[in-house]
């Protein structure tokens, strides 16, 4: 078997400029992938809403009564109801305790929709948290 021996010469310099050129290929690839391809988490926007107080109607029988949404620039701060006599809270006793239970869990949610409902005042907290939906849509800015 006549195999002869191939003796390859290679000059560092050369190695050194073809894989200094391979790395900024694939950093040049990898840069074009990240800046075109949309990423698939949502990005945190600095404000989503306008700072201020919102208000929105809920009718409970004959009476319109007032929720009033107070909100920052990213939170939810407080939920009232306004114009809430005394002939309101007697014949809608569980109108209280579903707002304080809805106030005692602003300070934790990231989004209205975290909204955990009790059981045992169902009907009321889902009323009093699509009139806070309604008065956050006036609050939330046009992008």
């Amino acid at each position: 078997m006549g195999s002869k021996t191939k003796i390859v010469i290679l000059q560092t310099k050369e190695l050194i400029y073809t894989g200094i050129f391979v790395v900024l290929g694939i950093l040049f690839i990898l840069l074009l992938i990240f800046m075109f391809f949309p990423s698939d988490k949502k990005s945190k926007e600095t404000a989503t809403y306008q700072a201020g107080v919102y208000s929105s109607c809920v009718t409970l029988g004959d009476t319109a009564l007032n929720v009033e949404v107070t909100v920052d620039q990213e939170h939810i701060n407080s939920v009232r109801i306004l114009h809430m006599d005394e002939s309101i809270t007697t014949m809608y006793p569980l109108l209280e305790p579903a707002l304080e239970e809805i106030n005692a869990q602003l300070p934790t949610l990231e989004s209205i929709d975290d909204l955990s409902l009790s059981e045992e005042n169902l009907y009321t907290t889902t009323l009093l948290n699509q009139a806070i939906k309604t008065a956050l849509k006036k609050a939330t800015l046009k992008k």
